[in-house]
């Protein structure tokens, strides 16, 4: 009997292991499938996000060609300035309210507290009201001061006060963004951008258009030669309320139609509710260190401005200022385009990476810190090899009947700064995910010093506007180092230098040497006429970038840059498994 009675015992036992067995191999597959399925919705969403800025900074270089073309350099002198001066308000107002709300919302669904979801979006919305107010007034009421004595500018008060709404509509955008983004949906922000940005477009070309020759008439009036230019950048500035208005209504209409579903999982809720003076406290705490880091990182456009303004005027070339700041602006608006991808995946990073450290899930988060930057390197490196080789006829492409020399030369220049400031972008969402928001702050703040001093020091050595490129180049390096060495200490990761940085390099050398080679070649054969016009250089462009796709992923598959998990966790890799051995 007793020997029957273990006989059965062992057979229960035997059972229960394999019936356990079986079951922890369930529990890891879904727990792999989940990590899985979180990785690929963190790289999706963050290449919808990428792909939209790219198509929103595509929008907004085509746009800017006849919006240069209606009002010159000189007037894109004035609308560069007044978007700058502008860019800081936005910081100062609603910049970081994207990233804060996004991060608190994204902390409250994991845990299934809608109701003080809702509440951190009506504390948000009090402070937009405020804070939006704020700035419009400052904007709109001292465009007279800021623009005379601080830039040295006094006709950019017209753009100055056309961009004033904007500051207030963009508060209330920011939140509605941040909430779809803590949501997991980058998909609304995408829409939304490309909406903004061909409203943008539209209404520009023809506000500017329209103000420009009314400026023409005030020039015959007050016996003067800048009311047209300053009135046309007037009008530009106008498209980017209008583009902004937009985005807004979208989102309004979007938030209005699940607000059903939002009612209804707060009627299940039964979680405690925060005061709403905890919820502002906390918003404020977020929102600060990324407020001021945001602002000693974006500042030094402005502070570049002011300094090259008075110090150009302490040399005698005050009659320079306006159109070289313009060229300067028309040079900004081709290193947007490839720094756009940073600016995305550093959206979609910060709150799947807040999750990833909420859950103590270290593998998660070292495996997105890790892809974001060597899928951010990826582009980078290329963008500026190949900005530095087809500079000539993309710059003559863009802005063909003018003298384009000196923005050539700022291009080659300056195309370093996209891998420096794709960089410094990713790096500052990387901390800031981790929860180390004041080591960004720190970081910049240290850059911006040098950044100064070396501005300085190289405009009073006569080098105009190539002394602002040059400095902004050092402050983005230096943002890099002293990010990458905080990363490195906090997550404690290999780096992959090979396959980061030097892979990536070699093959965009010889894809730069192709895409050189190949739209030299074509200007060869072109004939004479046509060397130096839009169409012609078009031509020369168009084989050239194409080319150099071919030969940089080719090179980079030749040299075994990519494994198959590398592939997977990166955007369209599926389809270069073909290709990978």
């Amino acid at each position: 009997m007793s020997d029957q009675i273990r006989e059965s015992r062992g057979r229960r036992t035997t059972e229960y292991r394999t019936s356990r067995s079986q079951s922890l191999r369930v529990q890891r597959t879904f727990s792999e499938r989940a990590d899985h399925d979180r990785r690929n919705n963190f790289i999706v969403q963050g290449s919808l996000l990428a792909v939209a800025s790219i198509v929103v900074r595509i929008i907004g270089m085509v746009y800017r060609v006849p919006l240069t073309a209606i009002i010159g350099d000189e007037g894109n002198g004035y609308y560069t300035s007044a978007y700058s001066i502008y860019t800081l308000l936005l910081i100062l107002s609603s910049f970081s309210m994207p990233t804060a709300v996004s991060r608190i919302v994204s902390g409250n669904l994991v845990q299934g507290r809608y109701k003080n979801t809702h509440r951190v979006l009506k504390a948000a919305f009090f402070y937009a009201t405020i804070i939006g107010s704020i700035m419009f007034c400052a904007l709109w009421f001292g465009s007279d001061v800021i623009s005379s004595v601080f830039l040295k500018k006094p006709f950019c008060r017209f753009a100055l006060r056309a961009l004033a709404p904007t500051v207030w509509i963009m508060a209330y955008l920011g939140i509605l963004r941040g909430y779809f983004q803590g949501s997991g949906n980058m998909v609304p922000t995408a829409i939304s951008q490309i909406l903004e940005q061909i409203l943008n477009a539209i209404v520009s070309i023809l506000a500017a258009s329209i103000l420009f020759k009314q400026g023409q008439t005030a020039n015959l009036v007050y016996q003067s030669d800048k009311y047209g230019t300053a009135f046309g950048a007037a009008g530009g500035a106008i498209g980017t309320g209008a583009g902004a208005l937009t985005a807004l209504l979208f989102f309004i209409i979007l938030y209005l139609s699940q607000r059903g579903e939002m009612h209804r999982n707060i009627r299940k809720d039964d979680s405690p509710v925060e005061s709403y003076g905890a919820i502002g406290m906390l918003l404020a705490g977020t929102m600060l260190p990324i407020l001021i880091s945001s602002t000693v990182y974006n500042v030094s456009s402005v502070i570049d401005d002011a300094i090259f303004g008075n110090i150009m005027t302490y040399l005698g070339n005050g009659d320079k200022i306006v159109a070289q700041w313009g060229v300067f602006g028309e040079y900004h608006i081709l290193f947007n385009i490839p720094v756009a991808l940073a600016n995305a995946l550093s959206s979609s990073l910060i709150p799947s990476l807040t999750r990833a450290v909420a859950a103590h899930n270290r593998k998660d988060t070292v495996s997105r810190v890790r892809y974001s930057i060597r899928f951010t390197m990826l582009i980078a490196i290329p963008s500026t090899i190949g900005l530095c080789a087809l500079a000539d006829p993309i710059c003559r492409m863009l802005f063909p009947g003018k003298n384009v020399e000196l923005l050539i030369m700022l291009t080659r220049i300056g195309a370093l700064a996209v891998v420096f400031y794709s960089m410094s972008t990713i790096s500052n969402a990387i901390l800031q995910g981790l929860g180390h928001l004041s080591i960004p702050l720190v970081n910049a703040l240290m850059s911006l010093v040098m950044h100064v001093i070396c501005l300085i020091g190289l405009m009073l050595t006569g080098m105009g506007i190539y002394a602002v490129v040059l400095s902004n180049i050092i402050f983005a390096f230096m943002m890099c180092f002293l990010n990458q060495v905080a990363i490195k200490k906090h997550v404690r990761m290999r780096h992959g230098m090979r396959e980061t940085y030097v892979l990536p390099t070699i093959a965009g050398i010889l894809m730069g040497i192709v895409a050189f080679g190949t739209s030299f070649g074509i200007r060869m054969v072109l004939p004479e006429a046509e060397r130096y016009s839009r169409i012609g250089c078009a031509i020369m462009v168009a084989p050239a970038v194409v080319l150099a796709v071919i030969v940089y992923f080719g090179a980079l598959i030749r040299m075994n840059a990519f494994t198959e998990e590398d592939l997977d966790n990166m955007p369209l890799g599926g389809r270069l498994k073909r290709f990978v051995r």
